[in-house]
């Protein structure tokens, strides 16, 4: 097996910059909301002792003048998954592990890129210049991921033969392993991966469990984690700005159904429904909220969706005044088929349900609508009611 890793240093921090041009350069740290707890994402390359996921108050008593920047999470995804389209034009088989590193497969290329730099120069051109590029290639994911870890900037670097020359002497921190076994190695003396793979791995497993044999055979080179390719469907996303920041959660919930009836239009005539998606909202203070949602069988009809988003919303407070509400759709799939009802009156209504349907299809767009209660309360007679979709 033949992989390429991708990295994309600080790619958050890089997203930003390509939205605000004025942060390049500047010291800056890209915060993001756990509960009520805030941590770092990311920073600026300058700022030296920080660590993703330390708490901001941490990292702000280290660096106190650095510029804060709120994380805009789905705009992330959004620049990866169009980075990872264009990777896949190079190679039908990308996994992107996490945003800002991605794994190709180079097995069967050879007639396209008969040489590693034919490849890479590919895989540089599919990455927008915003973003600096580390490349490295060797026989499996660990590896490879070192080996553009550890790639000039803007370089990459290609192992080939024994790898335990270069690894002897990496820290053990590069080790994907829990914070608690990190700081163990560091107890027992452990700091590089020579020194962990000079041990017999039995005095490790007895230590770390079953983690143990994981990393003796990481310090030595020989990772068998496959390739695991992403899936060939298509991904929605949906989202829309609220006139004014509510706290409504029935505000909140009708505006997730106007937006799952832009999704059905476009899932309806393939006869797809929702397997799962992921529902999120964004307050005021740019607060991240999100929470992902699967369905045993792919839902049809937006009412049945609309019941678990406003269960979750009901279990699940949002952190603040909500002004943007969106949703991606994750999984579709085709539902099996299911008995016709035996009373005619639950029949025709949904024959009738079927022709609004071939209707709304044929003129491009939704053309009957529902009067809802949004916030009946208000002292604005707009905002007492909205005029919805008919649920199909």
């Amino acid at each position: 097996m033949k992989i390429l890793c991708v990295l994309l240093p600080h790619f958050p921090l890089m997203c930003e910059v390509r939205r605000n041009p004025a942060l390049a350069g500047r010291p800056a740290i890209v915060t993001r909301a756990e509960g009520s707890q805030k941590l770092v994402l990311d920073y600026s390359p300058g700022l030296e002792s920080l660590l993703p996921g330390m708490p901001l108050q941490a990292a702000l008593a280290r660096h106190g003048g650095a510029e804060l920047v709120q994380a805009d999470l789905p705009c992330y995804r959004s620049v990866w998954n169009g980075i990872l389209d264009a990777l896949e034009l190079k190679s039908p088989l990308v996994e992107g592990a996490a945003p800002g590193c991605a794994y190709i497969g180079l097995d069967g290329l050879q007639l396209i890129y008969p040489e590693d730099g034919a490849v890479i120069t590919a895989v540089r051109e599919a990455i927008p210049e915003t973003f600096a590029v580390q490349i490295g290639i060797a026989g499996n994911k660990f590896l490879a991921y070192l080996a553009a870890l550890h790639s000039p900037a803007g370089g990459q670097k290609i192992l080939t033969g024994n790898a335990a020359a270069f690894l002897e002497d990496l820290p053990a921190d590069v080790l994907p392993i829990s914070m608690e076994s990190r700081d163990k190695l560091h107890a027992f003396g452990m700091r590089t991966l020579g020194q962990i793979a000079a041990l017999p791995p039995g005095p490790l497993q007895a230590q770390f469990g079953p983690e143990g044999k994981r990393l003796w055979e990481l310090a030595r080179g020989h990772d068998d984690t496959p390739l695991y390719p992403r899936m060939m469907e298509e991904n929605i996303e949906e989202s829309t700005l609220l006139t004014s920041a509510t706290v409504s959660l029935d505000a909140i919930a009708v505006t997730a159904e106007t937006l799952l009836a832009r999704v059905f239009t476009r899932t309806a005539p393939k006869g797809l429904g929702i397997r799962s998606l992921t529902f999120w909202t964004r307050s005021w203070s740019a607060g991240q909220w999100e929470r992902s949602l699967r369905f045993k069988e792919p839902a049809m009809e937006i009412k049945s969706v609309i019941t678990r988003v406003r269960r979750t919303l009901e279990d699940y407070p949002q952190p603040g005044p909500v002004e943007q509400v969106g949703l991606r759709i994750t999984g579709l799939g085709r539902q099996s088929r299911r008995q016709k009802s035996l009373f005619a009156d639950i029949r025709a209504q949904e024959h009738l349900m079927d022709d609004i349907k071939q209707m709304e299809l044929r003129l491009g767009g939704n053309q009957v609508f529902k009067v809802k209660e949004v916030e009946p309360w208000s002292r604005i007679p707009e905002r007492r009611y909205t005029l919805t979709p008919l649920n199909r």
